[in-house]
């Protein structure tokens, strides 16, 4: 009877400080000051990440690994190395595709949809994402991390993206991003070994 009752408590215990438990008005705005103060000193910012792709009718997550690499205040290198070979380089409102030697590119200025998804991905990685005319964003904490809720309100972006949750650890920094689409399939990357303003040379975005 001893044991049910701690296993109980132990369950309970750990239901509770797993859940998401929403910020005060207080709180999100100096939560929103110190994450727009780190943007605004990122200079640079490079990592290793891994992608896992969750999908319905798959037993298992699709794992990839790659590198990011940024420089404000808008360039940024999205580099697949591991299974396959494929970077993305967002730099002056184009966007540049290299899949293994094939090169593509697009021009952002001429499509409100992928000047806002270029707006979208640089974002999630400076944290420069609090529009609240793109956006109803809602504040967590969830447990070392504080969670950024953010839904699209613009009818041509839900067609991608259901909701966006981005984490941010104790430097206010990004540290985990999941994208869950309208299916409710959804994609989780986790960045590490992160490196703030080293220098980088702007060939890294040649792409």
């Amino acid at each position: 009877m001893k044991n049910n009752i701690f296993y109980l408590l132990f369950f309970v215990t750990i239901l509770a400080f797993g859940q998401e438990q929403k910020l005060s008005a207080a709180e999100a705005t100096a939560f929103k000051n110190g994450v727009n103060a780190t943007a605004k000193s990122t200079k640079t910012l490079s990592a290793d990440f891994v992608q896992y792709k969750h999908m319905d009718f798959l037993s298992k997550d699709i794992e990839t690994e790659g590198k990011i690499s940024f420089k404000a205040p808008s360039m940024l290198l999205w580099q697949y190395v591991k299974p396959y070979q494929y970077s993305v380089v967002f730099k002056n409102n184009k966007i540049s595709i290299n899949d293994a030697g094939k090169k593509n590119a697009m021009d952002t200025s001429n499509s409100k949809m992928f000047a806002k998804l270029n707006k979208l991905i640089v974002g999630s990685v400076n944290g420069d994402m609090f529009d609240e005319n793109e956006f109803t964003i809602s504040y967590f904490k969830s447990g070392e991390f504080v969670l950024t809720r953010l839904v699209p309100k613009d009818a041509a972006l839900k067609k991608y993206i259901k909701e966006m949750d981005l984490y941010f650890d104790k430097k206010n920094m990004v540290s985990k991003v999941k994208m869950t689409e309208p299916s409710d399939d959804y994609t989780t990357i986790v960045f590490k070994n992160k490196v703030v303003n080293a220098p980088i040379s702007d060939s890294v975005f040649n792409n």
